[in-house]
């Protein structure tokens, strides 16, 4: 059962106000009518449908009550119903003729009964006007063949959420109108070519979280008008070059939740102008090329996967992509020019991965991004303007990086200083070193703290230099060969490890042969 309709109808009991006297009169025993038009039951204690309802109801809705059969002729006395709707009801058994006086009904809902495992055949034989059947979440194993033949008409068949193996030849085979396909959370291991015969209008095909296994080329050869298709939640694990190439309109594809290991542009030929939306979250994919043939792609997920490395073509010619989801893999560094030319993207997800540096130019073309995401990786710094090409408002998430709080963080430093009010979580972007900086946040550091340590070989030549002690006196002395601006910064460390810094620089207009530098000693 549908969640959200579920609870909107839920508080529509509660919230609606009680009939008065005259329409208590017309509304049937334990029910509620909203409009001359609308009727809702929903109470445990109902066994049995209501008698008696005004000629003038469209609508009737049963839900959460004990109603567990409809008997022939049941609804009778309402062949002018157009909507009807059985939600979590403890329905065992729907005879073939329950709804034979219903010619004019248009949608049919019966979701929800744990212990209902079938339908009969011709139960539906007379609803040539139906658009809209859902049997969702319910115990049904099996579909009879030639049990939708009569439903010319309809536009929308969800099966989701239940137990349904396989599917009979030439099953849709009368379903010319039909739109929106869902056996979503099934047990389908196999889905055949004649399984689709005579689809050939359809345009959204949802197979979520079945148990498919094999797909070939023929699956989809009779429904060529295919718009969206979904196959999350399976156990696809290969696709083979060419097996969606007749879906030449295809503008979604979600294979999110597979078995993928390697994906390639080649399973839609070289018919692929109007793929839009690509979801792969959420597969074991460790390698994918070009998609540059995928010149209409909008929003690509490759979240969730297993990705080291990626070529730098690999978005060529992808002018359009605008939401790029390339989080939680196992990146360590991304080409400079892999998002070249992209200038329309809006959002890049490269949180939790293992990038260790970005290269300079990375973003040199992203004018009009949004978001950046490069949380929780392994990055200690970032290359001096690497946010410079950003002109609109966005957003940046840097948490969860070791971040090394020394002379080359000046740029990200300065940055997080004009730019706090776009970083999103700034008091968890944290220094990881050097040791008396760790746990600070980045933007509280002073920038005369963010010093690096000189190596043996980069120390420059003190023999020109003297020192002196006088009681707690020190005095440096060092020559210099010429007038030239000077920075000598000085640390004294208490017993407690705090530290206090004095900072001196020599002014062009005060050169001399020799800087003298005093200070007490502690």
């Amino acid at each position: 059962m549908d969640k959200h309709l579920s609870l909107t109808l839920l508080l529509m009991l509660l919230l609606c106000p009680k009939s008065n006297t005259e329409s208590q009169t017309s509304c049937p025993y334990r029910c509620q009518c909203f409009t001359p038009l609308q009727v809702l039951c929903a109470e445990e204690r109902m066994t049995s449908l209501p008698k008696n309802m005004c000629r003038q109801v469209k609508e009737l809705i049963v839900m959460t009550s004990a109603v567990a059969y409809l008997l022939p002729h049941t609804l009778e006395e309402s062949p002018q119903l157009t909507e009807l709707v059985f939600l979590n009801n403890a329905l065992r058994s729907i005879h073939a003729q329950a709804f034979e006086n219903l010619t004019q009904l248009q949608e049919l809902e019966i979701s929800g009964n744990p212990w209902l495992e079938n339908l009969f055949m011709g139960t539906f034989s007379q609803q040539r006007n139906l658009t809209k059947l859902l049997l969702n979440f319910n115990r049904f194993k099996t579909v009879l063949p030639g049990m939708f033949d009569s439903l010319k008409q309809m536009e929308t068949l969800q099966m989701k959420g239940n137990i349904i193996s396989h599917l009979p030849m030439f099953l849709f085979l009368n379903l010319h109108n039909l739109r929106v396909l869902d056996l979503s959370q099934n047990k389908l291991e196999e889905v055949k070519r004649e399984t689709f015969f005579g689809l050939t209008s359809l345009e959204i095909l949802k197979v979520n979280n079945n148990l498919i296994s094999n797909l070939t080329c023929d699956t989809f050869h009779t429904i060529s008008q295919l718009t969206e298709l979904h196959l999350e939640g399976n156990k696809i694990s290969e696709l083979t070059d060419g097996i969606f190439s007749v879906l030449t309109q295809l503008n979604v594809l979600n294979l999110r939740g597979n078995l993928l290991t390697t994906f390639s542009q080649e399973v839609f030929g070289f018919n692929v102008s109007n793929l839009r939306e690509l979801n792969l979250k959420g597969n074991r994919l460790t390698e994918l090329s070009s998609l540059s043939r995928l010149t209409s792609l909008t929003d690509l997920v490759l979240s969730s996967n297993q990705l080291s490395s990626l070529p730098e073509d690999i978005f060529r010619n992808v002018t359009l992509l605008e939401n790029l989801d390339l989080s939680e893999n196992q990146l360590s560094l991304l080409p400079e020019l892999i998002f070249y030319n992209l200038s329309g993207i809006i959002s890049i997800h490269l949180h939790k991965n293992n990038l260790r540096r970005l290269e300079p130019k990375l973003f040199n073309d992203q004018w009009l991004t949004q978001q950046i995401y490069l949380s929780d990786n392994q990055l200690e710094t970032l290359p001096p303007g690497l946010f410079d090409p950003f002109i609109v408002d966005y957003t940046v998430r840097l948490h969860g990086n070791p971040w090394r709080c020394d002379c080359h963080m000046w740029y990200l430093h300065d940055w997080v200083l004009r730019n706090n009010d776009i970083i999103q979580r700034q008091d968890s972007v944290l220094c990881n070193s050097p040791g008396f900086l760790r746990q600070h946040v980045v933007a509280s550091v002073d920038k005369d703290q963010l010093v690096c340590r000189v190596s043996a070989d980069e120390m420059p030549d003190l023999r020109s230099c003297s020192i002196q002690a006088f009681d707690d006196t020190m005095i440096v002395k060092c020559k210099v060969d010429k007038c030239s601006p000077m920075t000598v910064k000085v640390q004294f460390q208490e017993d407690d490890g705090s530290i206090t810094e004095h900072v001196l620089k020599t002014e062009h207009s005060e050169c001399s042969n020799g800087t003298r530098i005093e200070g007490p000693v502690h």
